[in-house]
């Protein structure tokens, strides 16, 4: 592993009810009572189970993150949830631009740019979530749309501290999808997301800018993945929704 501390975070999507999320939180610190001590370890629970994580969190090791938030603070926006709210209910992180939100929500690159803006107004830590399609990547066009997604996503905003700032490469295609980008295929992307950022934002801050990877990460594959240079860690779908899985994801990916 590089300096940089990995971080494996679990998106748990529309999945867990309050219950639900009680028990798996209980599961994992439990079951992976040293996984804190070399890993930054998020949970993202539906916004309805936030305050129960908190809860079942209960000062732990497991930080948790709100899956999306609008980019006003307050106002008439029926059904959205703003920074101040999760900040307020105890989150750390949030998730933004995930490809789902991009696929189904309308979520564009100017959409995202607002929301990291957000986030950092609010004191919480983006996770700034890119990737190309199948059709992209089949159309050679993978590093274009990277390079897009990552300066129109950032544009000019400040970022004060790199530490407190993650991105997330997820090749959409492999997202659910039971396939996995090869080692080879993930440091590829994460070195050149690496490269964009030490040319758009200086070389120390791309050098302490964690790069997570996710699409279809399990416990067989996360050692070979999370050992390539510029892999520091992953953004976990399926597979955090199981303790077992997740304790394995952190244990071989981080050498726990």
């Amino acid at each position: 592993m590089n300096k940089r501390k990995p971080i494996v975070a679990g998106n748990w999507k529309m999945h867990n009810t309050t219950v639900e999320t009680h028990n798996l939180i209980k599961q994992i610190i439990t079951k992976g009572k040293n996984l804190g001590e070399n890993c930054e370890v998020i949970i993202a629970p539906p916004f309805t189970s936030i305050a129960c994580a908190i809860e079942a969190v209960g000062g732990n090791y497991i930080q948790v993150a709100a899956q999306d938030l609008f980019w006003e603070d307050k106002g008439a926006f029926t059904g959205q949830i703003s920074g101040p709210m999760i900040k307020e209910i105890g989150c750390s992180h949030v998730i933004i631009g995930h490809s789902e939100r991009r696929q189904y929500f309308g979520e564009t690159d100017e959409s995202v740019n607002k929301k990291i803006d957000a986030a950092i107004r609010n004191n919480l830590i983006p996770i700034f979530c890119l990737g190309e399609t199948l059709a992209e990547r089949e159309a050679d066009r993978t590093f274009e749309v990277m390079k897009r997604q990552l300066t129109m996503g950032l544009g000019s905003l400040v970022i004060p501290n790199a530490l407190n700032f993650i991105v997330a490469y997820e090749p959409v295609w492999a997202i659910g999808t039971g396939k996995t980008a090869s080692p080879e295929q993930a440091q590829e992307a994460h070195a050149f997301l690496r490269k964009e950022l030490a040319v758009f934002r200086g070389e120390d801050f791309a050098n302490k800018t964690r790069i997570l990877y996710g699409g279809s990460v399990k416990p067989d594959n996360a050692k070979d993945l999370m050992e390539c240079a510029d892999i520091d860690g992953g953004l976990i779908g399926g597979a955090s929704l199981k303790a077992e899985d997740f304790i394995g994801i952190i244990e071989q990916g981080t050498g726990i």
